[in-house]
């Protein structure tokens, strides 16, 4: 039993009360029985920034509707995300009660951090929900992943033009709703999760390996100026300044880690998304897209929004519609197919985590909705819940312009 809810609404309290309504509703069907105890064990809740000032109401709300409901967690979107919707520059919140043994969930903040691996209970993997001005955030979604007994965590950095709020609260805590650092839902092997990972680009030449670096600027590709190299690739050269800026504009790097070369990766999956990327010329889950910032014209080089390290992989590449969209029903078709595998023990899918760029969204699809209606024709019926990100996690790695899809089975 895994049940949903959304609406829209300017008022905040009445945008509760049609949750509310509809998650009791849902709940009192034939078709969803409880499986692991007298009530859903964890909400996963995500608002829009319209709604960010009523946050804590709005949670206060929820825990008082369902009382019994064990672990709330969630986060503010500039968009969020429900079966086939997509909700942007409007007050809304979505709800999914998720139907998990209890003693397999747990919620993590920054006063009740996430346990070590070698607890009694280790927590397997996790839902994580960050704010992108934290400090050394690459660092700490690594050291948090390395807390978990797969290496590997999930999830989105929180989105606003206001206020950026995460909440994750259990039992009868006071405090629920926190302003920075990380938080999110820690899941034993008793939950069985999948996961996958989708980019939104595409390269628009070979693979080059990083010789000089300095900073930020990328002095040198493959023993070349790393200038020289980018408007190769682009089939463009300084003389046309007209023609070279707009395509620089939509030019952006994919990068990979010296350490994931030979598809050296932590994690199984994520071995198989190296593999199948390369074999098929997109980029996988090892691949982190950045802008290009800058041309260094007086030392020749390409500044970038990330810091490359010398033995790194680079590839210049676009923005994709077509190549982001075939990438994403692959990725929810795999998933899929995983989770309905009898031969591996599946019963299929019972509910989703969809935690998107907020540079995608229905306009870089095409249409309105439009992105959530390919993972709700990819996944089947299945309630999925989400948000549009600042930046998006995956495995161990931060990343943009992607997809983070985490499914319960």
């Amino acid at each position: 039993m895994f049940v949903h809810a959304h609406a829209v609404h300017p008022q905040w309290d009445m945008a509760l009360g049609l949750v509310v309504a509809q998650l009791r509703a849902h709940m009192v069907l034939p078709k969803h029985r409880l499986q692991h105890g007298p009530t859903p064990a964890l909400g996963l809740v995500y608002i829009t920034d319209r709604l960010a000032g009523e946050a804590e109401a709005l949670l206060a709300g929820l825990r008082a509707a369902f009382p019994n409901v064990a672990h709330w967690a969630g986060t503010t979107g500039v968009g969020i995300l429900a079966t086939e919707v997509e909700y942007w520059d409007e007050p809304a919140l979505v709800v999914m009660l998720c139907d998990v043994p209890a003693h397999a969930v747990r919620t993590f903040h920054g006063r009740a951090p996430l346990p070590s691996q070698h607890a009694d209970s280790p927590v397997h993997t996790a839902l994580v929900h960050a704010d992108g001005a934290t400090p050394d955030l690459d660092g700490l979604i690594g050291e948090l992943a390395d807390r978990t007994a797969q290496r590997v965590v999930f999830g989105g950095l929180l989105s606003s033009r206001d206020q950026a709020l995460q909440w994750a609260v259990s039992g009868a805590e006071a405090q629920a709703v926190w302003e920075s650092g990380l938080s999110g839902v820690g899941f034993g092997a008793q939950v069985a999760l999948t996961a996958r990972v989708t980019q939104g680009c595409t390269p628009v030449g070979p693979a080059h390996e990083v010789t000089a670096v300095h900073g930020n600027v990328v002095l040198s590709l493959d023993n070349r100026p790393a200038l020289r190299v980018l408007l190769q690739d682009l089939g463009l050269d300084m003389s046309e300044p007209a023609r070279l800026m707009p395509v620089l504009r939509n030019t952006l790097v994919g990068l990979e880690s010296a350490a994931y070369q030979g598809a050296t990766a932590s994690n199984a999956q994520e071995r198989a998304q190296v593999l199948l990327a390369r074999r098929v010329g997109q980029f996988g889950a090892q691949t982190r897209v950045r802008h290009v910032i800058g041309l260094d014209v007086n030392n020749r080089g390409v500044a970038i929004g990330d810091h490359a390290l010398v033995g790194d992989t680079l590839h210049f590449c676009r923005r994709d519609a077509s190549a982001a969209r075939a990438d994403l029903m692959r990725v929810c078709a795999e998933l899929r197919d995983e989770a309905e595998d009898p031969d591996a023990g599946g019963g299929g899918l019972r509910g989703a985590v969809y935690v998107s760029c907020a540079g995608r969204g229905g306009p870089h699809f095409g249409a309105p909705h439009a992105e959530m209606k390919i993972v709700r024709h990819a996944l089947g019926d299945v309630p999925v819940v989400g948000f549009f990100a600042g930046g998006e996690i995956g495995y161990r790695h931060l990343y943009g312009y992607t997809g983070v899809l985490l499914a319960f089975q």
